[in-house]
């Protein structure tokens, strides 16, 4: 069965209320396994008249939440043997140098063996002449105006310190400046809007509190909590507590550091739309599922190469998930039956529990439950879907690596939420996403309309998804709303003609609007028999913009459309590397140079050896000169590819397709992973092309 892919169509209409979301639980702390914390406060410059405060709101977090506080201000206390002890060490306010070399050394080895740090304040204030401890809170103090009221912006709802935040949180405090911006080595948590008081220096990215881990230990650093009252307001002890959590290991977060998102849903749901039964509350820039089944689904695009983030809770024993890689649809069961579900359900079967892909791949249990926040607590996915193989991320850890091997599945399609049915409740925020790069070919349903004229859906056997689009007359026409243009360059249509046939025109903005190209489409010998028709496109707009299918011929009944694959250009020169199944890259064994080396599947690893250059119809490896060859020129299924020196010659033309495959056109086979493993060293050869996942590439 030929294997599509599938891009943007249509919408339905998103059903959303605004009712009040659940407040977020707090019983988690007070569940964790008890465990002790040192809070540090010694001084060597400014002491803060808060310090008593400080350790006494502490105190009072450890009787309220299963941990014991050892507060002092003896460095002695920092030797390996004594450190061992505690799960997490609190810099409160510390200022100066206050550990010698020893001290340091004990400490270092600590964060190194897995102990936490939390760092208050001044802590950032501290130590600025020992290069590991700058790495440890992020970044170090430059200044400060008055103390004064200010809006702190809320980025990550997720993390056990702000959580419980709103999206704005207006506090007076003093407001650090840094000497360095933390966001590239951590995890932003909050920043600080220099518009809503005076004297800041940072500019529009101003960290105010981060996460990271280093060396095998983790990090958790506030710039809040110089003045007194900070110890008496609940949100900052619980911002604080939380913070504390992280670094004891108790609460579990991604705090890997993050750029180059674009949010899909932070508050606002433009672009997205509900399938079937139930919805979901929005409020607070909270997603929450509401009977069902159903799925909200983000209708506006369509995702290949891609990573997705999103945060989402249970309230208890519930039952949601993510749904990828599946065509535009009303029907929530085109995502079951087209897609993948990762799994969000406090108990289920292995394969249907959380971390899995529903019903085909269980997550790694020990790595799963070791990552895992309770319910009523936040967790964080990362779907990173390449090509065809995806791997789970839970709050950083990886639980489970699938590889797509169905070709009558997709990774590449649509992203949606599911609503169970219901009491499961399940809550959603923040979900962003990043473009890898490498979208390949776009193949459009063509019954999946967003408007029409004279043209139905009709159900017939034979047809990739159950339907085509029948009753083609002259002059109808059919619209897809929101199709990503870029790049494109060329069409091929699945069609079936027992009729006198016509052409397929392509046109953007209205069914008059410029004509991009055309196809014919000729008898192809009965209502049962399928063909593919291609053709070029020229003036392509890039972006995404309203598709028209304009239909010409004589007669009525012309013929049905199945699909149609726009195709992307994925040969102009460029230099790179080429990716295909399993996200795995086309290596040169060794790297080596020699005639007949072998081509083979291997980790992507950034080398001379994964590097090729396309030049017309030839792929050339620029570290060794040498261009990919079909081995003896041969054409049989199985031949081998191979490297050789490039001599021009048919055994050595490659002709990227629509949908994605790359074709040796003396052969007529396309370049193929033997036995569609993905194992590392994975011979290359030459077989039928049969689009299925072990034969899709993306060139540079």
């Amino acid at each position: 069965m030929r294997r599509r892919l599938r891009t943007l169509l249509g919408a339905a209409t998103v059903v959303l209320t605004t009712l009040a979301c659940t407040a977020p639980a707090t019983s988690a702390a007070a569940a964790d396994p008890a465990y002790d914390v040192l809070v540090f406060s010694k001084t060597a410059g400014f002491r803060h008249d808060s310090i008593g405060a400080g350790v006494q709101a502490i105190r009072d977090l450890g009787a309220a939440n299963n941990f014991t506080v050892t507060a002092t201000e003896d460095a002695t206390a920092f030797t390996g043997a004594n450190l061992a002890q505690y799960e997490a060490v609190v810099f409160l306010n510390t200022t100066g140098d206050v550990l010698d070399a020893g001290q340091q050394t004990a400490f270092e080895s600590y964060i190194r063996g897995g102990g936490g740090y939390a760092g208050v304040h001044a802590a950032a204030d501290t130590e600025y002449d020992w290069p590991f401890y700058g790495r440890l809170v992020g970044a170090w103090f430059a200044s400060h105006p008055a103390i004064q009221q200010a809006n702190v912006k809320v980025e990550d709802r997720a993390h056990a310190a702000t959580a419980h935040l709103p999206q704005t949180w207006t506090r007076t405090d003093e407001w650090y400046d840094y000497r360095t911006n933390a966001r590239s080595t951590a995890h932003v948590l909050a920043t600080l809007d220099e518009s809503s008081y005076s004297g800041g220096t940072m500019g529009a990215d101003h960290p105010h509190a981060w996460c990271k881990t280093l060396d095998g230990g983790r990090s958790f650093y506030t710039g809040g909590g110089h003045t007194q009252a900070s110890y008496a307001d609940t949100a900052f002890r619980t911002h604080l507590l939380g913070g504390i959590r992280y670094a004891a290991g108790r609460a579990k977060a991604d705090c890997r550091p993050e750029t180059g998102y674009t949010p899909l849903y932070h508050g606002s749901t433009a672009g997205w739309s509900q399938a079937g039964p139930g919805s979901f509350t929005n409020t607070d820039a909270t997603l929450t599922s509401v009977g069902g089944l159903g799925m909200l689904w983000y209708s506006a695009k369509s995702y290949t190469n891609y990573s997705l983030k999103l945060d989402w809770r249970m309230a208890g024993d519930d039952n949601s998930g993510v749904f990828i890689g599946f065509p535009p649809s009303s029907d929530p069961w085109s995502a079951v039956n087209n897609g993948y579900e990762i799994q969000i359900d406090a108990t289920d079967a292995a394969d249907r529990t959380t971390g899995a892909v529903y019903s085909f791949q269980g997550a790694n249990a020990a790595a799963r439950d070791a990552a895992l926040n309770p319910p009523g607590e936040w967790n964080t996915y990362e779907l990173l879907v390449e090509g065809q193989r995806l791997q789970i991320l839970l709050n950083g850890v990886k639980i489970n690596d699938f590889t797509n091997t169905d070709p009558a599945r997709d990774l590449d399609g649509h992203i949606g939420l599911q609503n169970h049915g219901d009491g499961d409740d399940v809550s959603f925020r923040n979900i962003r996403i990043k473009d890898l790069g490498g979208g390949g070919a776009r193949t459009v349903q063509a019954e999946s309309f967003s408007s029409a004229s004279g043209v139905q859906a009709f159900t017939k056997a034979g047809a990739n998804n159950g339907q085509t689009l029948g009753y083609v007359d002259p002059g109808d026409w059919a619209a897809y709303n929101g199709v990503d243009l870029t790049g494109v360059t060329s069409v091929e249509a699945r069609v079936v003609s027992g009729g006198a046939g016509g052409a397929i025109g392509l046109r953007t903005g209205s069914p008059t609007g410029p004509l991009l190209g055309s196809v014919a489409v000729p008898n192809t010998g009965g209502w049962s028999t399928f063909a593919d028709v291609s053709g070029t496109l020229a003036n392509v707009p890039s972006g995404t913009h309203n598709l028209y299918l304009t239909f010409t011929g004589s007669g009525t009944g012309l013929f049905d459309v199945d699909d149609f694959t726009l195709g992307v250009s994925g040969g102009g020169g460029g230099t790179g590397r080429v990716t295909g199944f399993a996200g795995k890259c086309l290596d040169v064994a060794n790297g080596g140079s020699a005639d007949g080396t072998k081509i083979q599947l291997w980790t992507c690893n950034g080398s001379g050896a994964q590097t090729w250059q396309v030049s017309g119809q030839t792929l050339r490896n620029p570290a060794s000169g040498k261009c990919l060859d079909v081995a003896g020129g041969a054409t049989a299924n199985g031949t081998k590819a191979q490297l050789w020196t490039c001599n021009g010659s048919a055994a050595q033309n490659w002709a990227a397709q629509p949908d994605r495959t790359v074709r040796n056109p003396q052969s007529g086979r396309c370049l193929d992973v033997s036995e569609a493993r993905s194992n590392d060293g994975q011979q290359i050869h030459i077989w039928d092309c049969l689009g299925a996942a072990n034969q899709q590439w993306t060139l540079p």
